[in-house]
């Protein structure tokens, strides 16, 4: 009997902590409401290294000359999903057994996620449900080019489309939209069939073609060189949101996938005031469409 996927993650998650490969961030955190919205914004800890400028933050540096997915880290690789990609652990994780699943041949980032990127991913949730996600380019938050998503498990703390569930229609199906009524940015939820036990093929088609119909409704089509606008993307609990993105920061503050899953990053402690000033929906607006 094969053995499952998350112990062989925990296996080398271990080997990687002991060895100094991977690279746990230490965070304090802090919570936000806006909006009847319960959001974590978290700072990296001073108590983490002596330089906090020196700190990797979520996703690890964007360097244009340095791609760590095309010849990932023996450490640090967990080994194959499907034909085409590999599940690697995230060097500066946001939490244990957070994963990148990458292309093991370079495509750029904003290429168009497709059936073998939803498959890797599916191969996953199904398995053990948790948090899909993709930073679409670097206005989405992206730190490398080399085309991958993301993979977070389903935990008290975690960054979760969970707090926006209970306002969307419980009756959508596969061939409905929803918009979430306390979201001020442009944006799509679509229905899609990716639960624990869902047979792979069928959750990847069914990502695929939630994903292909909300860049419809979106309107967010490929420019001549087959690049998308910024986006991000999240998946979770049978719902995908799709969010068309502006730019990267709010007033120097990176936003990416997560921010649209209740917790956003700061790399400095007074960061957390510009958020609290701003409110977190705004921040949200300003970066989107």
């Amino acid at each position: 009997m094969a053995t499952p996927f998350m112990k062989i993650v925990d296996a080398r998650s271990s080997a990687a902590i002991a060895s100094g490969a991977l690279q746990p961030i230490e965070t304090g955190q802090t919570e936000l409401v806006d909006g009847g919205l319960r959001f974590i914004v978290r700072w990296v800890s001073t108590l983490a290294r002596k330089d906090g400028d020196a700190v990797a933050m979520p996703g690890g540096p964007r360097d244009p000359n340095f791609n760590p997915f095309l010849s990932p880290e023996p450490a640090l690789t967990v080994g194959p999903l499907g034909d085409e990609h590999t599940a690697i652990l995230n060097k500066f994780p946001v939490a244990e057994r957070h994963l990148v699943i990458a292309r093991r041949r370079f495509a750029e980032q904003l290429a168009p996620l497709d059936l073998s990127d939803f498959s890797a991913l599916a191969r996953v949730l199904t398995e053990s449900g948790g948090l899909g996600f993709y930073n679409g380019g670097a206005a989405g938050g992206a730190s490398q080019r080399h085309k991958h998503v993301q993979w977070l498990p389903a935990a008290p703390g975690h960054a979760s489309l969970r707090m926006l569930l209970p306002d969307l229609p419980a009756e959508a199906d596969e061939q409905s939209f929803a918009v979430h009524p306390r979201l001020p940015m442009k944006h799509c939820f679509v229905r899609v069939d990716c639960a624990i036990a869902t047979p792979i093929e069928r959750a990847a088609r069914s990502l695929l073609a939630g994903f292909e119909r909300a860049c419809a409704r979106l309107e967010m089509q490929p420019d001549a060189a087959g690049l998308l606008p910024a986006s991000n993307l999240l998946v979770e609990d049978g719902w995908m949101l799709l969010v068309p993105r502006s730019r990267e920061h709010f007033d120097g503050i990176s936003i990416n996938a997560l921010s649209y899953a209740g917790t956003l990053f700061v790399r400095h402690r007074d960061q957390i005031e510009t958020i609290r000033a701003a409110g977190p929906l705004r921040v949200l607006a300003e970066v989107g469409c």
